[in-house]
């Protein structure tokens, strides 16, 4: 899907209100959070390369609770996905 923001897919198929953008940009894919309920988080927050999406997942315990696995929101298989599909459009 995309926007004026850009190219996006719902990390949480079943919350619209959540939206992960996602770009291109010296040959690494970036990822960029926007939430309804709080619209200063676009703001304070720029894109995140994929590499320290990498790192966070390293990091990640599931055990410790809280949080979300950012495997699963930082989804990279669907932004590579979404993004080769915006070309065709």
């Amino acid at each position: 899907m995309k926007d004026k923001k850009g190219i996006y897919y719902y990390p949480f198929a079943d919350n619209k209100q959540i939206r992960m953008y996602v770009q291109e940009s010296n040959n690494t894919i970036e990822f960029r959070l926007w939430k309804s309920e709080d619209p200063d988080l676009w703001e304070k927050h720029g894109w995140l390369p994929f590499e320290a999406v990498q790192a966070a997942i390293k990091m990640y315990d599931p055990k410790k609770g809280g949080g979300f696995d950012p495997s699963y929101v930082y989804d990279i298989s669907l932004a590579k996905s979404v993004l080769q599909d915006s070309q065709k459009i």
